[in-house]
């Protein structure tokens, strides 16, 4: 019977979720065209753009991966705050400045973005399928937890294999059909049930298992100490974690330079009606983040409630609380939080990939040149497909996945955030930087590297990036580019068309004219 009333509140709000997505298409005829369906026609408001972005740090991995490494190892999982705070400073500037760019210019992603930087249609091929490849594991984490979550809230009777199954089956015909609006649609829900539920937990646990947060913490600290500082549990020896001061600092430092151009992160930027509702969201943002402190403690008091969880398990942590103790409804409520956290970013980032395949790899193809949108939805199937696979296959814990997938995002830094403000940077050094970049990464993630010496294998393989591409392009020529500066750089979009700032900057310039 729990299972019954718990599953059937799931599946009610999936289908509320699901006809939410089609209801932001009301108008619009059969959806648009390519920019409608991924950036949602540049018309989104600062408040859709918040939840879209938001998004982004709200994911599956929030209530199973950010717990099930405040089980495994505590500290080391503050650095999810650390780096989204950060980066939403660095957003400030970065996401009016890529927003003015590709709206200048016509574009819809990085991949447009690094193609037009340099004049080489195929480099955008090149660029998508690199993104692709490390996006995949970042679908991967959203199937596993909703799978987690589904298979959990049912008591076991959906088996983890067909929750894996309904995860990718849903979250593809949603987004093949909704595009981004759909997306930010459905992002207001989830935000709500997310604040609401994890609010809830944030008071519950602690009251109902501890008798407070007093004799909850005292306990932590007499009995779970290891676990308040880094490098965090198991940290110490030879055979430790490796999550020490190193790792935590260069871990906060690049995630946050990558996720500015993580390409779900560029595409909420591009799908912004201005570039003021990119700057107060980089201001408002970082406060959003204070909710993520609840899963990494719930995760900590599952530590005395579920003792002995291991590996991939971990990521049960908090819904192993929230079976134990909590009425059926009101487990498939939180069930429906954490799926819903599942399928919008998960939607996105199959966006994404679906976008940079049919803007930049299949429209060098004469015959789908003009049909961009369908072949991107084929995309979007086949990469859904591809990262199932990899959930059935390549199981590992969520922070794994999340970071690789950033180590390996981290490699396109120089080609699509330096190359647009440093117009000496070359093609051949760009390109070569990339190569090297992206083969150390590979060799220190897949050898058991990573971090090497405690620092993070991502900005180990960033700097030889690096050094590489200023190398080569001081040693060569300059690329014989005759484009002027305003063309190929991205700058400062106030007084860009459709920046409220232009409005303001305008009437400046009229009054310093009268005076």
């Amino acid at each position: 019977m729990n299972a019954v009333v718990a599953t059937s509140v799931f599946a009610v709000f999936m289908v509320a979720a699901v006809a939410l997505g089609l209801l932001a298409l009301r108008g619009r005829g059969k959806g648009g065209g390519l920019a409608e369906w991924s950036v949602g026609g540049r018309s989104l408001g600062p408040v859709f753009i918040w939840v879209l972005m938001a998004g982004e740090g709200y994911t599956s991995f929030s209530y199973l991966g950010a717990a099930g490494w405040g089980y495994n190892y505590g500290a080391p999982v503050l650095y999810v705050v650390a780096y989204m705070s950060c980066g939403y400073a660095i957003g400030y500037v970065v996401g009016p400045m890529l927003w003015g760019y590709a709206r200048r210019h016509g574009l819809v992603g990085i991949t447009d973005m690094v193609a037009h930087r340099f004049g080489r249609p195929w480099l955008g091929a090149v660029v998508a399928v690199l993104a692709t490849v490390f996006l995949l594991p970042y679908i991967q984490l959203q199937i596993t937890g909703m799978g987690v979550v589904l298979s959990v809230i049912s008591y076991g009777a959906v088996s983890l294999n067909w929750a894996y199954f309904v995860a990718f089956a849903v979250t593809t015909g949603f987004v093949v059909v909704s595009g981004l609006r759909g997306s930010a649609w459905v992002s207001v829900l989830k935000d709500v049930l997310v604040i609401a539920t994890l609010g809830f937990l944030a008071l519950y646990v602690p009251l109902h298992y501890f008798d407070g947060y007093g004799p909850f913490l005292d306990r932590l600290v007499t009995e779970k100490s290891d676990w308040l500082t880094l490098p965090g549990h198991g940290g110490g020896g030879s055979g430790g974690s490796g999550l020490g001061e190193l790792w935590f600092i260069s871990t906060t430092f690049l995630n946050s330079l990558t996720v500015v151009i993580f390409p779900t992160t560029v595409a909420g930027y591009l799908g912004a009606r201005n570039a003021d509702a990119l700057r107060r969201n980089a201001m408002y943002l970082p406060a959003y983040n204070v909710l993520l402190f609840v899963p990494m403690l719930l995760g900590l008091a599952a530590l005395f409630v579920v003792p002995g969880l291991a590996g991939a398990e971990s990521n049960l942590a908090l819904f192993k609380l929230v079976v134990d103790s909590l009425p059926a409804w009101a487990v498939g409520v939180i069930g429906v939080a954490a799926g819903l956290s599942s399928i919008v970013p998960m939607a996105v980032f199959m966006l994404v990939i679906g976008t940079m395949w049919g803007r930049s790899v299949l429209s060098l193809v004469p015959r789908l040149a003009e049909r961009q949108k369908s072949a991107a939805q084929v995309v979007v199937v086949v990469a859904g497909g591809l990262a199932l696979l990899l959930t059935y296959t390549a199981p590992n814990t969520l922070v794994r996945l999340s970071l690789i997938s950033y180590e390996g995002m981290a490699q396109l830094l120089p080609m699509v955030l330096l190359a647009l403000v440093w117009r000496r940077l070359t093609f051949r050094g760009a390109f070569s930087g990339l190569i090297v970049g992206v083969a150390v990464v590979c060799v220190l993630v897949f050898s058991g590297n990573d971090p090497l010496g405690g620092v993070n294998a991502g900005l180990v393989a960033l700097a030889a990036n690096l050094a590489v591409a200023l190398a080569v392009t001081f040693a060569g020529s300059r690329d014989a580019d005759p484009r002027p500066d305003a063309e190929v750089l991205a700058g400062d979009p106030v007084g860009e068309e459709g920046d409220p700032l232009a409005v303001t900057r305008a009437a400046r310039s009229a009054s310093d004219h009268r005076v």
